[in-house]
């Protein structure tokens, strides 16, 4: 799968929700590619689509490759060649009066949150100051923690010692139960669990 078209079938304006299986696909093209980086700019111009479910798609997808693909593409979206694709969205000297507010606020999210959680891309940050002084950011988003570039702990893996669910209610009913006779026979549950 090219990145291309990784990008096209992650911001097809006709899916239905966002299409987490070929964004992580998108970001997983751009880990494997040595020029993947050049993924920056396939993306400006989605994010700039007229359409607006096509350019927040596209700025999910970017969102994701921030979160995913390291350093790398970081330095990319961290350029001023890019940046001014972005800057174009929302000042009303270029595409920001035909640009829906719902788009904007996302543009203007993803460059705060970019500016906290990395410091050392200081001309995001410049990007970002430069809207505040032209009035065209008044305040800083509130960004809700899953939203920020800090990476999420993994999922806690599933142990597949309790996948049995005859044991596993057995086990419940035996831990609510008062009784240490039970209690005792729930440990014992466990321990038999593990060795499993």
């Amino acid at each position: 799968c090219s990145l291309s078209l990784a990008k096209d079938k992650a911001t097809n304006p006709s899916n239905r929700q966002e299409d987490w299986e070929y964004i992580i696909g998108f970001c997983d093209q751009i880990n494997k590619e040595l020029e993947g980086w050049i993924a920056v700019r396939l993306l400006a111009h989605k994010i700039q689509s007229p359409q607006e479910w096509e350019a927040v798609q596209a700025l999910t997808v970017l969102e994701a490759c921030m979160k995913n693909c390291g350093r790398r593409f970081h330095n990319e979206v961290g350029k001023f060649r890019f940046l001014n694709e972005l800057i174009k969205v929302v000042s009303p000297k270029y595409l920001g009066d035909r640009v829906s507010e719902k788009v904007k606020s996302k543009v203007i999210e993803l460059l705060y949150s970019w500016t906290v959680a990395l410091p050392e891309e200081s001309k995001i940050k410049d990007a970002y100051y430069m809207l505040k002084r032209q009035g065209i950011v008044m305040f800083d988003p509130v960004i809700p923690a899953d939203r920020t570039l800090i990476p999420s702990p993994p999922p806690r893996p599933k142990n597949p010692v309790f996948d049995d669910e005859e044991k596993s209610k057995l086990l419940a009913k035996l831990l609510k139960s008062k009784n240490p006779d039970d209690l005792q026979e729930a440990n014992k549950l466990i321990k038999s669990m593990v060795k499993e």
